[in-house]
């Protein structure tokens, strides 16, 4: 039955069906119209009430300039003699971002061990990300860097890495998903040459021995230092292939005449620390500003190296890292601080 003006008319608004989230499909039903058998429909969707351009099918998926917005559908009803009347669903919701779901987590490629850069691959997303911002945690959760790649540090050796991933999208809430945890259990260099040492004492020692044996073990089993020249050390309970002393400051002349009461010193199989260096460090290395886990670091490996069969260094150029067989303690002679072998010393070593 038509309307009294001869218009048609409808008994129930058209709806808008579907939940109000950027991309996510919206219909629209007709409403219920009288002889609606006998009428044609067009639809036009609309933002805040105002008409949206080329909005005009009975499905409509919402966009980035609909966020926050709140979305309705007119629709015109027209008869076959050429009137026409509209009505106009209820409004939704403001549209929300959509949730970006991680299909495929991200993975850490490249070489896993000491020296080598790794790298994250952003994994899949239900959406492609616009952006993804990149954390890289160690062990349970430290975080030792940010970006892409991360260049494996001393302090990755024995742990494990992982990368979190920050993907955002456009009208998606942003969403974070992790790798699985990558093993970094090698050095720059596998293995090549294993010594053993055992730790003494010479004359009255104060310090700490424990300690001493504990941050020596450390020194040797740094990236950094002679491991990444292949050399592995391990601490026996005796004898061993060389012997590292901790000794009284007055007492290092018993090893050799060329000792001195000022410094550490190696002689033979004897790898002597002086324990006045040991818990004070050098004048010059302090005036200087040097940390005293450095310097313990530095003489350690220093003396060591004696033993490995290195002569001492000079410095290479000012501003440069200090070879660890230059003479630290007395004078850094226009280099930097370095507690490390460098370069050329590793491969000496190495052979």
């Amino acid at each position: 039955m038509a309307a009294a003006e001869g218009r048609p008319e409808a008994t129930a608004a058209p709806q808008v069906e579907g939940e109000a989230v950027y991309g996510q499909r919206l219909v629209a039903t007709r409403g219920s119209w009288v002889d609606g058998a006998d009428l044609a429909f067009t639809f036009q969707w609309l933002r805040g009430g105002a008409p949206i351009a080329g909005a005009t099918g009975k499905a409509y998926r919402p966009t980035t300039d609909d966020l926050g917005r709140r979305l309705s559908v007119r629709v015109t009803a027209t008869d076959t003699a050429g009137e026409s009347t509209s009505r106009t669903s209820a409004r939704t919701a403001g549209v929300r971002r959509a949730p970006l779901a991680s299909r495929r987590a991200p993975r850490v490629l490249g070489t896993a061990r000491y020296g080598h850069v790794l790298r994250a691959t952003p994994g899949r997303w239900s959406s492609e990300p616009g952006r993804v911002r990149w954390t890289w945690y160690r062990g349970h959760g430290v975080e030792v860097g940010t970006g892409r790649r991360h260049r494996v540090e001393p302090g990755d050796v024995g742990r494990r890495l992982y990368v979190r991933a920050v993907a955002t999208a456009a009208g998606h809430v942003p969403a974070a998903a992790r790798s699985e945890r990558t093993a970094i259990v090698r050095h720059r260099v596998d293995v090549s040459r294993s010594v053993t040492y055992h730790v003494t004492t010479h004359g009255h020692v104060t310090a700490s021995v424990r300690r001493f044996a504990r941050l020596a073990q450390q020194t040797y089993d740094d990236p950094r230092g002679w491991r990444a020249a292949g050399v592995h050390f391990r601490r026996v309970a005796s004898g061993g292939d060389f012997t590292l002393v901790l000794a009284e400051a007055s007492t290092m002349t018993d090893f050799s005449s060329e000792c001195s009461v000022h410094w550490s010193c190696r002689v033979g199989r004897y790898v002597v620390i002086n324990q006045r260096r040991w818990r004070h460090a050098s004048p010059s290395w302090n005036k200087a500003g040097g940390t005293l886990r450095d310097y313990r670091n530095m003489v350690v490996d220093h003396e060591t190296g004696h033993w490995l069969g290195l002569g001492h260094a000079s410095c290479p150029g000012a501003g440069e890292p200090a070879p660890v067989m230059m003479q630290q303690s007395k004078d850094l002679g226009g280099c930097t601080f370095n507690p490390w072998p460098v370069a050329s010393e590793l491969a000496t070593v190495a052979g």
